[in-house]
């Protein structure tokens, strides 16, 4: 038994044709670049924007330390007693994706 989808054919035919010109492309630009003195001109640059989200997560970091160590020493003591409205509505929020607020 022989099933012809044409759609499946000609999309592969299609994807065959892409994936050549792409090799062609990569193999253009190796070669003009081994003439050119070989040199990428790629470059990145990381804006000073960066260092400011990197202090900020450093910042979370260590706030989520400092509370997890005031919560171990509570829960340690027999101090901890949390709220049970709190704990069930972090339930239901996490069960329906909405996460703990």
């Amino acid at each position: 038994m022989r099933i012809y989808d044409r759609d499946l054919t000609g999309t592969a035919s299609a994807e065959s044709g892409r994936s050549q010109e792409t090799q062609k492309a990569d193999r253009d630009a190796t070669a003009a670049s081994s003439q050119s003195g070989g040199t990428p001109s790629d470059r990145v640059e990381l804006s000073s924007g960066l260092a400011t989200v990197s202090r900020a997560l450093a910042a979370y970091g260590s706030d989520r330390a400092n509370k997890v160590q005031q919560l171990t020493a509570q829960v340690q003591s027999g101090s901890y007693s949390p709220s049970s409205l709190s704990i069930s509505q972090g339930m239901v929020a996490n069960a329906l994706g909405g996460g703990a607020s």
